[in-house]
């Protein structure tokens, strides 16, 4: 309440940031984006002709690796430049997906210390309307307004300092995800491609 109005939508920006990490953390966990072991498990499969339909079906709901991996299991029986090309088109929406909510995490930290700011600039003008109507006669006005300003500026800090680190850790995770996903789908094609397992025990 000292900090004025501008508090209201800081408060809102935090409430969102501390949502979208706490989500974040829990979706981005390495075992629910690249499970360890998934290409020999499904190169299992295909040496055992257990890689059907149903097989397939549990790839595209187990995890995005896995959705990475059906696309090209798809196209085995095709070249391999169509196969890269399925795989990078399923990849590409899973990167898009695994980045969900980080962009406003980035726009939250850019946000706020201009909504500080903000509240910083009213509290000013607070103070310059009350000197020009009553002097200095009265000191709590002028201490109101230094306190809404420094107050709103804090509070802008406090909330942008932990989305930026956020915001960063998490781009760099997905970025880690990604290149796990490119390597691990590049088993695949070379081990269906080479119709040999020599190709996923050398890679892994």
């Amino acid at each position: 309440m000292a900090g004025g109005l501008v508090m209201v939508p800081l408060l809102a920006c935090s409430v969102v940031a501390l949502a979208i990490i706490i989500e974040r953390f829990w979706t981005l966990q390495r075992k629910r984006i690249v499970p360890d072991n998934l290409v020999a498990q499904v190169w299992q499969w295909a040496q055992s002709g257990a890689l059907d339909e149903r097989r397939v079906q549990a790839l595209r709901s187990g995890s995005p690796l896995g959705r990475v991996l059906a696309a090209g299991i798809l196209h085995r029986d095709a070249d391999r430049q169509l196969m890269k090309e399925s795989i990078e088109e399923v990849g590409r929406l899973e990167v898009f997906a695994l980045g969900r909510y980080i962009s406003v995490l980035g726009t939250i930290a850019s946000i706020s210390p201009l909504l500080g700011l903000l509240g910083t600039v009213m509290g000013m003008i607070r103070i310059f309307s009350a000197v020009t109507k009553q002097g200095v006669s009265d000191p709590s006005i002028l201490a109101g307004g230094i306190s809404e300003a420094l107050i709103t500026t804090a509070t802008g800090l406090a909330v942008a300092i932990p989305a930026l680190l956020f915001y960063r850790y998490f781009n760099r995770r997905v970025e880690g995800f990604v290149v796990a996903m490119e390597a691990e789908a590049l088993k695949l094609v070379e081990a269906l491609q080479t119709r040999g397992p020599r190709a996923v025990d050398s890679a892994a």
